[in-house]
């Protein structure tokens, strides 16, 4: 496995020590007790706030210019790109995908699958095709899932969702060259719990080759105490049964072989806790799943959803970090 090291926090001159890194509160804390517990309810809710934290805009531009800039993304994706809108991978109303296919589609193509952001109670597929040109353009076919956001959708209803998606697509396309998972903000969290899909009860294995993790969150307990957790309506015990960094610890699981790259990136400006979070969640998988991997030394460049737009594949792999 193959995760870059973390960026550092921009601010460091000005933040007091709470604000710049929650980790480094971790001392004053009883043994095992996360460094998020010493913040206040007002800096919590911050933390936890991803839009106040861009520097290139004012927060409460953050979402429409996001959701305008994917859909102008999508919309041009849909009108140059071969296409299957809105494939059913399940019953359920909101169980659909888009599929989009290189101009040299094979049975044997690699296939990325994008579970979309907006903390599990925003965002959409049809606002999300960014990344859909460059990377059919190299030939690697991309679907853009769909699943029941709150409050319609329980955290458990949408990792079931995700977790049928790639079932389905690995059923429809047998011979596939790689199914590799990418997710951003909720959409890492939700591409995490692949990790520990149990695939017998499914009658499949997925053909897993890859995850890209960006900006994600691993522990959902300290959102149960910011206003995110109000559609999502979170008992201590939901966050703790669907977060993958508890349930690494308390039960791991190796369901990827070791070829296959599990990337950890956080945005450079994103919030302290999210960083704290990236390289908690990295290390668990260091331990975990590949406990044998070797960790890259120095710094490497990191991926923004923006930035997907971007990627470009070497040859012979299925993943690249953004040049």
């Amino acid at each position: 496995m193959w995760a870059p090291p973390l960026s550092p926090c921009p601010c460091k001159a000005s933040c007091s020590p709470s604000e710049l890194d929650p980790a480094m509160a971790a001392s004053a804390l009883p043994a095992g007790e996360p460094p998020w517990k010493t913040l206040s309810a007002e800096e919590l809710e911050r933390q936890y706030s991803p839009s106040r934290w861009v520097i290139r805009m004012k927060a409460e531009e953050v979402v429409s210019t996001f959701v305008r800039t994917g859909s102008q993304a999508t919309r041009k994706a849909r009108a140059t790109r071969r296409n299957q809108l809105d494939v059913p991978y399940g019953d359920g109303e909101g169980e659909k995908m888009d599929i989009y296919f290189p101009d040299e589609h094979s049975q044997a193509s690699p296939l990325l699958l994008f579970f979309h952001g907006g903390y599990w109670q925003s965002g959409s597929k049809d606002d999300s095709a960014f990344m859909v040109n460059p990377l059919t353009a190299q030939g690697v076919g991309v679907a853009i899932v769909a699943y029941d956001i709150a409050p319609k959708g329980t955290l458990d209803q949408m990792v079931d969702q995700v977790t049928r998606s790639v079932v389905f697509l690995q059923r429809r396309y047998p011979s596939n060259g790689g199914i590799y998972l990418c997710g951003h903000s909720a959409g890492a969290h939700l591409a995490a719990m692949v990790l520990l899909a149990g695939w017998t009860k499914h009658g499949v294995t997925p053909n897993l080759q890859g995850f890209l993790l960006v900006s994600g969150i691993y522990d959902l307990e300290p959102l149960i105490y910011t206003s995110q957790n109000a559609p999502l309506h979170m008992t201590l015990e939901d966050a703790q049964r669907n977060s993958p960094q508890h349930c690494l610890e308390v039960a791991p699981a190796k369901p990827v072989g070791p070829a296959c790259p599990v990337l950890v990136v956080v945005g450079q400006h994103d919030s302290p806790e999210f960083h704290r979070q990236s390289r908690e969640f990295y290390e668990t998988i260091l331990k975990t799943i590949f406990p044998d991997a070797l960790r890259t030394p120095g710094l490497q460049p990191v991926c923004t959803s923006e930035n997907l737009q971007k990627m470009r594949l070497p040859p012979n792999t299925g993943l690249s970090v953004c040049p």
